[in-house]
């Protein structure tokens, strides 16, 4: 990416996840704010709510593979139907605890994703995408 991005959002229903994960970004200052939210329905409304403003929506996405009631390829489903001009300048990138075979095949066909990276991230996977 040419400009580094400000905002991420990360998408995760595993609080010490994201606890662990916020310190971590934080301390790589790639970022300069956090949208956290602990599914994936939540970061669905946050964009919605937030579509029209752009100050407010992440310019990256650390979406998490395994969640209750709507997982992360639910999301991206979702998420393709975002206009055009949000989802080709806000990458995802997806988060797992197991690398499962099907999911990085998953992951790595679904245009909107530009890595599939094990839990617990690492600053240096984090600094490679952007």
């Amino acid at each position: 990416m040419s400009n580094k991005p400000k905002r991420v959002m990360m998408i995760d229903d595993n609080e010490i996840d994201l606890k662990i994960n916020s310190k971590l970004i934080n301390i790589t200052n790639l970022f300069e704010d956090i949208i956290i939210c602990n599914s994936a329905e939540a970061g669905l409304e946050y964009l919605r709510k937030h579509l029209q403003d752009q100050q407010q929506l992440p310019e990256f996405i650390l979406l998490d593979i395994q969640m209750p009631d709507m997982d992360g390829f639910d999301f991206l489903e979702e998420f393709k139907r975002f206009p055009k001009s949000f989802t080709d300048t806000c990458p995802v990138a997806m988060l797992s605890s197991t690398l499962d075979f099907g999911d990085i095949q998953k992951a790595e066909a679904n245009p909107y994703v530009i890595k599939l990276l094990k839990k617990p991230l690492l600053p240096t996977d984090l600094e490679k995408l952007i």
